[in-house]
């Protein structure tokens, strides 16, 4: 997750901490997903669990087909604020949710046949009512594991995502249109040929029965060195060889080394090495640094020693564990010095917290073009008032 080394645009004219979206490299990366997109003949989704900015969607659905949602919530933003295809999956739903979901959803992918058997009666109702087409599908589990990180692994051992094999009742389809499978997290398209084939040895007497599949996420298609070549060849491979349409749905590849987080030196102390105190939260304002865990990138720095001096990053709050990480820099940084994080706009901005009362980081976006940072958002008291009462 290092992102770009470079920034465009000057941080001492946004308020910290801010993200900053620079549109330039969002549509260098879109210009790589429309390319997969003409030549294999598929639909790209946004995954809105990923990146959410709804004040770019004008943008991001010139190129993309739609988004995909995991929540009523999501698939309204989709519908409202996005305009085209909206697909919803959820481990589980709620009858509440299927009526939300049939006003807003154009499909609706179902985790078990006891979910599809209690709501498939009720959408059918609901959508002749209302004269809404819904496309119904399954998650399909293809027991194959690519990732090495339990926590974000789909096909790990006990996973609750995903309809196994020997648990999938190929005479109960009536309805079904699609499967939807996700087992990769930032990964090539070798490990999507692998789990092609898995789910070819499981799943071959269903794939004939339907009208699309969805390979899901993790594709990291617009990283540097991705074989875009590979990922278009099994699209279009296994589009003719099952007549069938083919689905991505990336967020990390939309998005991708886009976004920066511009924070601001408050304080250095000494303890056991120099700590910098900056003015973003990690827990609030990057908490997949934590969750993942790792390491975020910072302009113009090296890993601990590689350069003439070394620190530890945190925030303001009360959590220990307030640390961005070790860092190494020419220079010690000073009281009032911008830090500015890169790749910060995938699954960082759409889990941004109030913890401790500190405020949500703005928001800018960039435009190289015409060098403007425009403020999309500012956040202040009652972000954090208004979430609990």
């Amino acid at each position: 997750m290092n992102g770009h080394l470079e920034y465009r645009f000057a941080p001492t004219e946004v308020e910290t901490p801010s993200y900053v979206i620079d549109e330039g490299l969002l549509r260098d990366n879109l210009a790589i997903l429309s390319s997969v997109k003409e030549r294999a003949g598929c639909k790209i989704l946004l995954a809105l669990k990923c990146f959410a900015m709804h004040d770019i969607f004008s943008i991001l659905a010139k190129t993309l087909d739609g988004v995909c949602a995991s929540s009523p919530h999501e698939a309204r933003l989709g519908h409202e604020e996005f305009g085209k295809e909206v697909h919803t999956f959820a481990a589980g739903y709620s009858e509440a949710d299927i009526h939300a979901l049939c006003s807003i959803s154009d499909h609706i992918v179902f985790n078990s046949f006891a979910q599809l058997d209690r709501f498939r009666p009720l959408v059918k109702k609901i959508t002749a009512d209302n004269g809404r087409k819904i496309e119904l599908a399954l998650r399909i589990n293809p027991e194959h594991s690519e990732g090495t990180t339990p926590l974000y692994d789909p096909c790990a051992p006990g996973s609750r995502l995903g309809i196994r094999r020997d648990q999938f009742n190929s005479q109960n389809l009536d309805g079904i249109a699609g499967l939807h499978w996700h087992n990769l997290c930032e990964q090539d398209a070798d490990c999507l040929e692998r789990t092609i084939t898995a789910v070819e040895k499981q799943f071959a007497g269903i794939l004939p029965l339907m009208r699309y599949v969805n390979f899901g996420g993790g594709h990291h298609i617009t990283r540097p060195g991705y074989n875009v070549e590979l990922l278009i060849e099994l699209i279009s491979r296994f589009k003719k060889k099952w007549d069938v349409e083919v689905y991505l749905e990336p967020g990390e590849a939309v998005a991708l080394n886009t976004g920066y987080l511009v924070t601001t030196v408050l304080d250095i102390i000494e303890a056991d090495m120099p700590v910098v105190i900056m003015d973003s939260a990690v827990p609030c304002h990057m908490p997949d640094v934590i969750e993942m865990p790792y390491r975020p990138h910072i302009v113009y720095s090296a890993p601990p020693n590689a350069k003439a001096w070394t620190c530890r990053i945190g925030g303001p709050s009360c959590l220990a564990g307030d640390i961005a990480g070790e860092y190494s820099f020419d220079t010690p940084l000073s009281i009032g010095e911008k830090i500015i994080f890169t790749d910060m706009a995938i699954y960082t901005m759409v889990k941004t917290n109030t913890f401790n009362g500190i405020p949500l980081p703005s928001i800018y976006r960039f435009a190289p073009e015409k060098n403007l940072l425009t403020l999309v958002r500012q956040f202040g008291y009652a972000e954090f008032r208004d979430r609990l009462s």
